[in-house]
């Protein structure tokens, strides 16, 4: 079965083309970095309209790659929820439409079932039961997941997510956008045991998060070293960013080791933007092979927003014949807990 994928949910546009038999055949992303840099940040309009631009070139160029036609399509995968809504829209409104004209089954994605499953495109993919985190802009999330569509959420951020605590911290450093590959950058030459952040809530019993004091502690550090002209120079902004991201990356690992012991599980599940980090990689690997455990992540260009993800994921849904009707939806907040199991 040959399933297009489109993503539009938030400022990249992502297409590709997965085959039930054969894997992946094609993809391609087109990222609007460049446009939104000057705003410091995505601006919603701006990143609708560029997805009304770029999608159809994209499915066009990802056909011909795979060496593909249209009527070669067997079904149709957009993201419709969470994210921007108008950027929902565009992929919504065109993947419906193709699957119209087509006469062929269209289904509206969850975004972050998308990211939960994008390590399932890899050699080596995990068996179910895990445990995910899920780790973005707009979500930390730890999940314990027995199969697709079936999630239990056993702790969440009270406030920032790990991904906008890192995109805050980079405002604060003066950094480009996008910020959190920035910081984690400027934090490779920041000297180690200069300052000492603090992990937050990890002496709290649960699996929930909470970055907005860490971000708070971050700003204060911030301006106890700037001079009178308000400028913190370069080796005090590559060890403040040392230290925020060394302490993201120790809260996560405390809790992900704590979740896999509660659900008597030995898998973990690495998803989203903030995966894509190679500190938190690095410690999460080296945490979970002293007590036998093992962590799964994807390729680094499948850990941001791409169409693969949207397709794979779609793609199981299909052949479990589900499919949405001719409606257009778009639910910019969707928990993951009212998707339906697979059968």
């Amino acid at each position: 079965m040959l399933i297009l994928g489109i993503e539009t949910s938030c400022d990249e546009t992502g297409i590709a083309l997965y085959d039930s038999e054969r894997g992946l055949l094609a993809e391609a992303l087109y990222s609007q970095i460049e446009l939104h840099t000057e705003y410091g940040g995505v601006v919603p309009e701006l990143a609708s309209r560029d997805h009304i631009r770029k999608t159809l070139p994209l499915i066009e160029q990802v056909l011909a790659e795979a060496g593909c036609q249209r009527q070669d399509i067997a079904g149709v995968a957009y993201t419709s929820g969470p994210g921007l809504v108008g950027a929902l829209m565009v992929g919504a409104m065109i993947g419906r439409s193709l699957a119209y004209a087509l006469n062929i089954p269209g289904i509206g994605v969850h975004h972050m079932e998308g990211h939960l499953l994008a390590p399932m495109l890899e050699d080596n993919p995990p068996d179910f039961p895990f445990v995910a985190l899920l780790v973005s802009g707009g979500h930390t999330q730890l999940v314990r997941v027995d199969g697709i569509g079936q999630y239990q959420l056993l702790g969440e951020s009270l406030d920032d997510a790990a991904g906008e605590a890192f995109d805050k911290t980079a405002k604060m450093l003066k950094l480009p956008y996008p910020g959190g590959p920035q910081v984690a950058k400027l934090a490779e030459s920041g000297e180690p045991g200069r300052f000492t952040f603090p992990r937050p809530m990890v002496k709290h019993p649960g699996l929930d998060f909470s970055f907005s004091g860490l971000k708070t502690y971050t700003l204060n550090t911030v301006h106890e070293h700037a001079n009178q002209e308000g400028v913190v120079d370069e080796q005090t902004r590559a060890d403040i960013a040392h230290a925020f991201q060394r302490a993201v990356v120790e809260t996560l690992v405390i809790k992900c080791k704590r979740a896999l012991k509660q659900e008597s599980l030995s898998q973990l599940v690495m998803a989203g933007g903030v995966s894509a980090n190679r500190e938190l990689r690095v410690g999460l690997e080296q945490a979970l092979a002293k007590i036998n455990a093992q962590v799964f992540y994807a390729r680094p260009e499948f850990c941001t927003d791409n169409g693969a993800m949207i397709a794979y994921a779609g793609c199981q849904r299909l052949l479990a014949g589900q499919g949405d009707t001719l409606s257009v939806i778009a639910t910019p907040r969707w928990p993951m807990d009212q998707l339906l199991a697979l059968t």
